[in-house]
C-alpha cells in the first residue's frame, strides 16, 4: 500500500540542485535554504540565492508566511545611531503641525 503523504525535506544546498543530480527530480521533497532576492506577489514566486545559484520556487502553498513587496529605494542615508523613538516623535509632531498649518491657510 503506498502512503500519499509527502514525506519530509532533505536538506541540500543549491549548489547540488543541477539537472544531473538524482535530487533534481519531480516530485522530490527538498529543503532549502538561500537569500530571498525577489518576490512576485502576483504570482507568488520567489527567488533565493546562495552565492551565484539562484532557485526560483512557487510559493502558493505555503501558510503562515507572509513576504513583503519591496520598496524600491532612489535615496539611502546612513543613519547609525538614531534615537528611533525620539524621530518618530518627531515625525508626530511634524504631521501635527502640517496638518494645523494646511487647516489654517484653508480658512
Amino acid at each position: 500500500m503506498a502512503s500519499s503523504a509527502i514525506k519530509p525535506g532533505i536538506l541540500v544546498a543549491l549548489q547540488e540542485l543541477d539537472s544531473s543530480s538524482p535530487l533534481f527530480k519531480h516530485g522530490s521533497s527538498l529543503r532549502v535554504t538561500g537569500k530571498l532576492q525577489e518576490y512576485c506577489v502576483e504570482t507568488a514566486i520567489a527567488v533565493i540565492i546562495d552565492g551565484n545559484i539562484s532557485l526560483k520556487i512557487d510559493t502558493q502553498h505555503l501558510r503562515d508566511i507572509s513576504f513583503h513587496a519591496i520598496l524600491q529605494a532612489r535615496v539611502g542615508r546612513n543613519v547609525d545611531g538614531i534615537d528611533l523613538n525620539l524621530y518618530h516623535q518627531s515625525l508626530q509632531l511634524r504631521r501635527w503641525f502640517e496638518a494645523n498649518h494646511l487647516s489654517a491657510r484653508k480658512t
